[in-house]
């Protein structure tokens, strides 16, 4: 178990540490798999992106911890509870275009969220989050790209889009919830608070949407439980893949 009533930083950098790293996981599935070629390596590019993004988030969650745990311990000896991500990041790759558009909702909150951590009064959180924010505009342009040219572009493209659209709304809503790590941070101005973002992610999406000519879905009931560790079942099966050489080689070295 994490220790957070000391120090609530704890949790709140391996939430960011941890979305990172599992949609990292998502991406670099696609490697050889991705409709052409300019894509294979694209999706790689944004992969390790977030590989890199995931070692310094943890890194410092294991600085703060004062455990002695670093990155890799974070990433490769964590049971799914032990997680910390969205519920957003660890659906399944599906086709392409349900993956461009998991990956422009959380593109888009990810932009936003880095932009207010770059403001914050812990200096290494807003030195990463000023760094990374750099990467995750890339990501956000490339996604946003791809989300209007596959539902403006034909029949096909743009009916698989809408029904990746479909299934995956639910899962939006999440990051924007504000919990008592979220309050702590924020009274600590260390963190923000996420529903200050739900209006700036709802506008550019409803921009996005328009020019892709794909419909927002009315439901408005939302998924939930990533934050505190209650995860669907794919994310177990995408950490038995991730973490099965280091789990069964514990002393190798890499």
């Amino acid at each position: 178990m994490i220790a957070t009533a000391r120090d609530p930083r704890v949790e709140y950098v391996m939430r960011l540490g941890d979305n990172a790293l599992v949609l990292a996981q998502r991406l670099c599935a696609w490697i050889a798999h991705a409709p052409v070629m300019e894509e294979d390596v694209a999706l790689a590019n944004v992969s390790l992106d977030l590989f890199g993004q995931a070692r310094l988030w943890l890194g410092y969650a294991g600085e703060l911890e004062g455990a002695g745990r670093d990155e890799d311990h974070f990433a490769f000896h964590r049971a799914a509870s032990g997680f910390r991500n969205v519920l957003l990041v660890e659906r399944p790759n599906g086709d392409f275009a349900a993956t461009t558009v998991r990956g422009y909702f959380f593109d888009l909150w990810s932009y936003l969220a880095l932009g207010e951590l770059a403001r914050s009064r812990d200096e290494r959180i807003a030195a990463i989050a000023g760094k990374t924010r750099k990467e995750t505009a890339y990501h956000l342009r490339r996604s946003e790209d791809w989300l209007i040219r596959l539902g403006d572009g034909t029949p096909e493209s743009h009916a698989r889009t809408q029904h990746a659209v479909n299934d995956l709304w639910r899962y939006t809503g999440e990051p924007f919830l504000r919990d008592e790590i979220d309050a702590a941070m924020l009274d600590a101005g260390v963190g923000f608070d996420p529903a200050t973002l739900l209006d700036p992610w709802n506008e550019r999406v409803r921009s996005a949407f328009s020019a892709a000519t794909l419909a927002i879905p009315s439901d408005p009931w939302m998924q939930r439980g990533g934050k505190s560790g209650l995860h669907t079942e794919q994310l177990s099966y995408l950490l038995a893949e991730m973490q099965a050489l280091p789990r069964s080689m514990p002393e190798a070295a890499w």
